[in-house]
């Protein structure tokens, strides 16, 4: 165990190995609380970095060294990124008309293939990106983001979607909620104005009648979809003075996408998003609040059966648990202003909540 000089800044401290990391967490001794010179000194010429935390004993201070950055294969990554590319421009174009997905033509339609893929690619990249970042502040081994390329005629968009693997634990409740908020944070700060510009873009029919819980629709493969509605969407419409049945573009379409994406991973199922702030937030709660949302998605698969398909997937996410996993410390809590945006995260994925995705 290597020696730490900080430590003599500290009543009480403990050295953990994690990985490739050092995390030394210690309650500063009253002499060194503002902090003092000394610790100054150290937190200036620190090789990592570290964070504060109160508590009714004292002040807290938490430092993190990295030994060994990860050797990333951006190789792979970058191909995934560029093979992504092109399925959801093959989706992209037929949204916008293409009728053929396996012309070359269709890949670089003018009017839907990159108008649809790069502001989709746009909002995912940001999500994983504030994921990324985020694990990487606090020396988390996390990986660059993976992107799934897929057929899309198979699933509409020609993506699976994107993620990022952390390959070491998470120390505390702090670290689990900044990296799982940061994620649909990030992308829903993308998905907005690209719905925006998407819907002031579309086609308005006013005297088409709407469904219940679609007031628009996009043409792929030259078919008809019902795009679903949810609370920010209709707040959208309300902004742009948008009323009637709407016929959404390639880019519209890829902003609903996007706000749909950060509903997925707001589900407070097991190791989702969702799933990180709860545990962060209601450690003894996370389970019976998991619990619930699964036994909602079983009657809402009766609205749309892609709500049984999730509630599969969060069992295969979690090996068969739909609880969060422990954090290696646990017994502080997270400060008024995380508090805060765990229930701004909450407000999200009510609002971002669509009942009825799409229908045919």
């Amino acid at each position: 165990m290597p020696n730490f000089p900080v430590t003599e800044c500290f009543s009480y401290w403990r050295v953990l190995e994690l990985g490739s990391r050092d995390i030394i967490e210690g309650l500063v001794a009253p002499e060194h609380g503002g902090p003092s010179p000394l610790l100054s000194s150290y937190l200036a010429h620190w090789n990592g970095y570290h964070y504060w935390q109160r508590a009714q004993d004292g002040d807290w201070l938490v430092l993190v060294h990295e030994r060994t950055p990860a050797r990333e294969r951006w190789w792979l990554h970058a191909a995934l990124f560029i093979a992504a590319i092109i399925t959801t421009s093959v989706g992209g174009a037929m949204f916008a008309g293409a009728v053929d997905p396996w012309r070359l033509q269709t890949y670089l339609h003018p009017r839907g293939g990159f108008t649809f893929s790069l502001p989709l690619l746009a909002i995912l990249l940001a999500h994983e990106s504030g994921h990324y970042v985020t694990a990487r502040r606090y020396r988390v081994n996390a990986s660059p983001p993976f992107f799934i390329p897929f057929p899309a005629a198979l699933d509409l968009i020609g993506t699976l979607g994107a993620f990022i693997r952390i390959r070491s634990p998470l120390f505390d409740r702090r670290t689990l909620f900044d990296v799982g908020v940061a994620g649909p944070l990030a992308g829903i700060v993308v998905a907005i104005p690209v719905l925006l510009l998407g819907l002031h873009a579309s086609t308005t029919w006013p005297g088409v009648e709407t469904a219940r819980f679609a007031h628009q629709f996009a043409r792929f493969n030259g078919d008809p979809i019902l795009i679903g509605d949810s609370l920010l969407f209709l707040a959208c419409r309300e902004v742009l003075g948008i009323h009637g049945m709407v016929e959404l573009g390639p880019l519209a379409v890829a902003g609903w996408v996007g706000i749909f994406v950060t509903s997925l991973n707001l589900l407070p199922l097991a190791q989702l998003d969702g799933g990180h702030v709860a545990f962060a937030m209601y450690p003894n709660a996370q389970r019976f609040i998991a619990r619930a949302m699964w036994a909602m998605l079983i009657p809402l698969g009766l609205v749309w059966k892609g709500w049984w398909f999730w509630a599969v997937l969060s069992l295969a996410i979690g090996r068969g648990r739909l609880e969060h996993p422990p954090v290696i410390a646990p017994e502080r809590p997270l400060d008024a202003r995380r508090q805060l945006v765990g229930w701004l995260a909450l407000a999200l994925f009510l609002v971002t909540f669509m009942p009825l995705p799409i229908s045919g």
